[in-house]
C-alpha cells in the first residue's frame, strides 16, 4: 500500500522551495482575481466607464487564465506539504468551497453577463457577488495558518 511521506516533499526538505511556491500561489491568486475584480467593478459602474464590460473580459481573460494556471499548480504543491493538517482545517476547507463556487460563478453567470453588455441591476448584483465570493476566498486562505 502507498503511503505518503510528507517528510520526503521537496518543499519540506529544500530551504526556498516552499516560499517559493506560496510567493507562486498568492502571485497566482493576485493576478486572477486582480483581472475578475475589473471586470466586477466595471459591472458595478465603478470605473473604466469608456471600456464595456465584454471588451474587458475579452482583455483580461488571458491574464485570469494565467494566474488560475498559476494557482492551479503551485496549491496542490503547496497542499502536499501537509495534506493531513489542510484536509481537517476548516478554513482550507471553506476555501476550497469558496474557490469552487467562485470558478463557476465566473465561468457561467458572471461571464455572460459580463458579455452582454449590460448596465442593468443584474449586472450589478453579478458584479457584487463575485466580488464578495473571490474576498472570500482571500479570507479563507489567510486564515489557514491561524485555525
Amino acid at each position: 500500500m502507498f503511503v505518503y511521506d510528507p517528510s520526503n516533499n521537496p518543499l519540506n526538505t529544500i530551504e526556498w522551495a516552499f516560499p517559493v511556491a506560496e510567493c507562486m500561489h498568492i502571485l497566482g491568486f493576485a493576478l486572477a482575481i486582480g483581472t475578475i475584480t475589473v471586470v466586477d467593478l466595471r459591472l458595478l459602474g465603478l470605473g473604466l466607464r469608456k471600456v464595456s464590460p465584454a471588451q474587458l473580459v475579452k482583455a483580461t481573460t488571458p491574464w485570469t487564465l494565467i494566474g488560475l494556471a498559476a494557482v492551479l499548480i503551485s496549491g496542490p504543491a503547496l497542499f502536499s506539504t501537509d495534506p493531513i493538517m489542510y484536509v481537517y482545517n476548516p478554513s482550507f476547507q471553506f476555501k476550497m468551497a469558496a474557490f469552487l463556487l467562485g470558478l463557476i460563478f465566473n465561468y457561467t453567470i458572471h461571464y455572460k453577463v459580463a458579455k452582454s453588455d449590460s448596465s442593468s441591476l443584474a449586472a450589478k448584483l453579478v458584479g457584487a457577488v463575485s466580488l464578495a465570493v473571490w474576498v472570500s476566498v482571500v479570507a479563507g486562505g489567510i486564515f489557514i495558518g491561524f485555525v
